[in-house]
């Protein structure tokens, strides 16, 4: 299991388009990849889980990714972050 934390920094957080490429971005793998901020857990392939969050700008959050590809699932999804979603 492979874990990392990260501050979204994009200035709309995750809204639409970010958190759809979020989910598209983690569904390239077989791991099993989940987002958590402080007590909630959510799948990372469900855009409705990930909009439920309601991640806004400056948000700490929790990259949570078991399986075969994991290190490299959590790798494309924090330079995903990293480059502010293309925005």
């Amino acid at each position: 299991m492979v874990e990392k934390t990260i501050e979204i920094t994009n200035p709309t957080g995750l809204h639409a388009r970010p958190a759809a490429l979020f989910v598209q971005t983690a569904g390239k793998f077989t791991s099993n990849i989940w987002i958590k901020i402080g007590h909630k857990k959510v799948n990372a392939k469900s855009i409705m889980g990930l909009i439920s969050l309601a991640v806004s700008k400056g948000t700490e959050i929790v990259i949570v990714a078991e399986g075969e590809d994991e290190e490299l699932a959590v790798s494309e999804i924090v330079d995903l972050i990293t480059a502010g979603f293309g925005e």
